[in-house]
């Protein structure tokens, strides 16, 4: 086999798992889940998020391992693939509505470049004690609201991102073999330090008393749809093309319920430390990217070690950022490299490099990337998402994809895994595309 070809296979299950787990886990685990749960009803809105992340872990995540897996590569030839199965007429019109959540994968990875950015800014000013003096609110809004603000920082964050998919599956599983541990261990840290805090205890409270009142407002499950779906990157893209690496023998449904345990452990662990600090400070935990940049380092002024708390915070969020890049970045390359067969890898990636970075420095205000973030998230990733859900379970045969699917389990989904695909979680997909797009909602 050539050295290529063995580049493009995970060596087993546990390096997926960390491969994809590093993909699902980022900003939305950190300060999107935190606040979500913060705003809508603490163990409320957990009990609901949970429910969803069964469902789209189990039937979801799993359909889309199954469909990279089946195709033999990313986002343009699978929703190829089951367009002509349908019809073989169809499957260039599959191959052309594959751009979309393509798209979707390149528009994020842009914006995101940006946080992660900021991410690596904050570690440097922690790492040299510039952080542990400063006025955190005046310090984030002096780059966050000018322009070109943190381009060394963006430019490592790019081109160090795309440097560790120079080989491919080998090099994303390498790297999320240290990362992935690294930050669920930081965090774990930072949970104990924080359950140390005075008025923690409210904010446990909080988290885990049951309000069952909660449950009957709409908007509750509104939102732990949505974060649910998107915090395991169902995004009809990025997790295609990890399973495009996938060997047949592996069980999809298995390692999609790993996925979603692992990521989940990293909301809840985010909200052990997010939550509890806010209370225990007086804060306000819905308070979004201010959250991570004016907030906590606010808390980690005020305690003893507090800089190397604020080092080792910002260690674990850069690590979250890179490893959610890798899987945009590597969605976006693989595709073109089987659209475009004669580019090179090193080719590819030096494209993604000039248009992230082209794009991306001319938008590193808050004001400008905040914006991008929320169109691409309102319009392009729900329709993408909703475009993925529809093709696996209502355009593709039935039995290609219980097959595929049932490849390497020991016991093979039958009916009832298809049903709730089909008639389940097709229509919360169908449904929060339209909340986003009605409501210009952001999940």
């Amino acid at each position: 086999m050539s050295a290529e070809k063995k580049s493009r296979r995970f060596t087993n299950s546990w390096g997926f798992v960390l491969s994809a787990v590093g993909s699902a886990v980022g900003m939305a685990n950190v300060w999107g889940f935190p606040a979500k749960m913060g705003s809508y009803g603490g163990s409320a809105f957990l009990i609901a998020y949970l429910t969803f992340i069964v469902l789209f872990g189990v039937v979801g995540l799993s359909a889309e391992y199954a469909m990279g897996r089946r195709a033999r590569t990313g986002t343009l030839g699978a929703y190829e693939l089951a367009w002509s199965r349908r019809r073989k007429s169809l499957g260039r019109t599959g191959g052309l509505l594959g751009w979309l959540p393509l798209a979707g994968s390149m528009c994020i990875a842009i914006g995101y470049a940006v946080i992660v950015s900021y991410v690596l800014k904050a570690f440097a000013n922690s790492l040299t004690g510039a952080l542990m003096t400063a006025d955190t609110a005046a310090w984030f809004e002096s780059f966050s609201l000018a322009e070109r603000s943190v381009v060394p920082y963006h430019a490592i964050v790019v081109v160090g991102t795309l440097l560790t998919l120079l080989l491919g599956a080998k090099s994303i599983e390498t790297s999320n073999r240290v990362i992935m541990p690294l930050f669920f261990l930081i965090f774990a840290v930072l949970a104990v330090r924080v359950a140390f805090l005075p008025g923690a205890a409210e904010g446990y409270r909080y988290m885990f008393s049951p309000r069952w009142e909660e449950l009957l407002d709409p908007m509750v499950w509104i939102w732990a749809m949505g974060q649910a779906f998107f915090s395991l990157s169902i995004t009809g893209s990025g997790m295609i093309v990890y399973g495009a690496y996938l060997d047949r023998g592996e069980d999809v449904v298995a390692l999609a319920r790993q996925t979603a345990l692992f990521d989940t452990i990293a909301a809840l662990v985010a909200a052990l430390v997010i939550i509890p600090a806010c209370f225990a400070y007086g804060l306000d935990v819905g308070a979004g990217p201010a959250l991570l940049f004016v907030t906590l380092p606010r808390i980690l002024q005020s305690i003893p070690f507090g800089r190397l708390f604020a080092v080792i915070l910002y260690t674990a969020m850069v690590f979250a950022g890179v490893s959610s890049l890798q899987n945009m970045f590597e969605a976006v390359g693989e595709s073109l490299l089987h659209r475009f067969p004669k580019l090179s890898r090193k080719a590819v990636l030096a494209i993604l490099c000039a248009v992230c970075l082209g794009i991306g420095l001319n938008m590193e205000a808050i004001t400008q990337w905040g914006p991008w973030m929320d169109i691409v998230s309102i319009y392009i990733i729900p329709i993408g998402a909703t475009l993925g859900a529809v093709s696996w379970f209502w355009i593709l045969p039935r039995q290609d994809l219980l097959d595929e699917v049932g490849r390497g389990a020991k016991k093979a989904p039958g009916r009832l895994w298809y049903g709730l695909g089909r008639y389940v979680y097709v229509p919360c997909a169908i449904l929060l595309c339209g909340v986003a797009l009605v409501l210009k909602v952001a999940f």
